[in-house]
């Protein structure tokens, strides 16, 4: 998805810019990017993240940045931040989103005598895109108000210029956006996590297109909020770190509720309760007390040397750092009936070989608890997934060998209480070998959440746009 930091400061801002991006990074896995402006003009790093952590790659290079206000981002694949020259003066510029229209928009600007520079594979950076319609514009209100209306999609940005930085959320709040304030700094986030280690405190969440400028220690709206919000509900389900808020709303507080609300719905014996380490402990702790069953780890997280296991980009590779990173511990698997907690179940490939693991280590039962409910749409907001075909979701499959054949909606499996619905989930259970399989139902996890469902983005779920 992505994630991105920005500080402006009374004194040197580059530890906390460093650190407060480094928070950000588990929502990217291809690049970092940290940019910086000063007396003697802009600085910009950009480092590849894929196989090796975002503090280990720019360590040596912060050492030859300073400036008092700065910006970093952790991208999903496109080289950020940005550092343009034009009209409107040199500023540089980092986006989280995604333009479904990028091929349109860009058909039209060149048009007007824009040019681009090709990524690799001849592809647009959004980021340049969004950059070049700003240009356009007369200022910058006008040139961030211009990308909300034009994409579609969403676009998070960070603007920073000579004196000050823009922070804009996007247009239907889709992703969050957050104000930290300590004595005469103020820092913006996506992830709140990154503001307790560094001495700061929330200050205002950005409403749903809402633009603030960062000046001179001072904060100023130049675009209100909206009154539409969409925030994606992915965000406390899997995506969001534990302690981050968004609108008010620990992630780690709603894990907890999602699996308690698993437990309330549920009847099955077993031994113990787990969680697929990391996103899933949060829910296992909820469902484990809720039905008092005690909480264990079959399995333990290896972290020192191995990476997140979407990072690297080969099959192969993936399933290897998957299986190295979890360790099993068999005095809680051998003759156990177990049930784990899952933030979400999204193609399940990784996940067969997992459970085949439990099974191979003398399980007698493996059960599983997604905190979500299956995911049968692809993502149209975020990069959630984007380099997979919607039809590789383990929902999609499943109606896919259910029936014979692909379908353009799947709405008729959506409703838990259908036919459709237990037989295309049950699919699923059978190809990943679980003794059995029972989602959340999506009122739950809106319970969970507490906001109306109709602030939240819920399309990957129930096709609600």
């Amino acid at each position: 998805m992505g994630g991105l930091f920005g500080v402006f400061s009374s004194e040197d801002c580059l530890q906390e810019l460093f650190y407060g991006t480094d928070y950000h990074s588990h929502l990217g896995t291809v690049r970092g990017g940290l940019a910086v402006k000063n007396s003697g003009g802009f600085q910009r790093f950009i480092k590849d993240i894929r196989t090796t952590q975002f503090r280990s790659k720019f360590k040596n290079d912060i050492r030859k940045m300073h400036g008092n206000k700065g910006i970093g981002v952790i991208s999903d694949y496109d080289d950020q931040p940005l550092i343009i020259s034009s009209h409107l003066g040199v500023f540089a510029i980092s986006t989280v989103g995604k333009i479904n229209n990028l091929e349109e928009l860009a058909k039209e600007v060149l048009k007007n005598g824009a040019h681009f520079s090709e990524m690799h594979g001849g592809m647009i950076n959004p980021t340049e895109m969004v950059a070049t319609i700003i240009t356009q514009e007369e200022s910058f209100e006008k040139g961030i108000k211009a990308v909300q209306e034009s994409i579609d999609g969403s676009c998070t940005m960070l603007i920073l210029t000579e004196e000050g930085i823009y922070a804009a959320r996007d247009r239907l709040g889709r992703t969050p956006l957050v104000i930290g304030k300590k004595d005469n700094s103020y820092a913006v986030a996506m992830e709140t996590c990154a503001f307790p280690n560094l001495g700061y405190e929330i200050l205002k969440y950005l409403g749903p297109g809402e633009v603030i400028y960062i000046n001179e220690n001072s904060l100023k709206q130049v675009i209100p909020p909206g009154d539409l919000l969409q925030i994606c509900a992915f965000l406390w389900v899997y995506y969001g770190y534990p302690a981050s808020n968004y609108e008010g709303i620990n992630v780690e507080t709603v894990r907890y509720k999602c699996g308690s609300y698993l437990a309330k719905n549920d009847a099955v014996d077993i031994d113990l309760v787990a969680g697929i380490p990391d996103s899933g402990t949060g829910h296992a702790l909820g469902y484990a007390n809720e039905s008092k069953l005690p909480f264990l780890r079959p399995f333990v997280k290896y972290t020192p040397t191995w990476p997140r296991s979407f990072m690297p980009q080969e099959q192969s590779t993936r399933d290897l750092v998957a299986k190295m990173k979890l360790i099993p511990i068999k005095e809680y698997i051998e003759g156990k009936r177990l049930l784990f907690c899952e933030d979400s179940i999204v193609r399940g490939t990784q996940l067969r070989r997992t459970i085949q693991r439990l099974f191979d280590y003398g399980a007698k039962e493996v059960h599983m608890r997604p905190a979500c409910p299956p995911l049968i749409y692809g993502c149209k907001f975020l990069n959630f997934s984007q380099s997979r075909s919607e039809l590789d979701l383990a929902g999609r499959w499943a109606i896919k060998e259910l029936i014979g054949k692909n379908i353009d909606d799947p709405a008729d499996f959506i409703d838990p209480e259908s036919e459709n619905y237990n037989a295309m989930v049950d699919i699923i259970r059978q190809k990943l070998k679980l003794t059995s399989l029972k989602y959340q139902r999506l009122e739950n996890l809106v319970k969970a959440i507490g906001l109306p469902k109709s602030c939240l983005c819920t399309y990957c779920w129930d096709g609600v746009e």
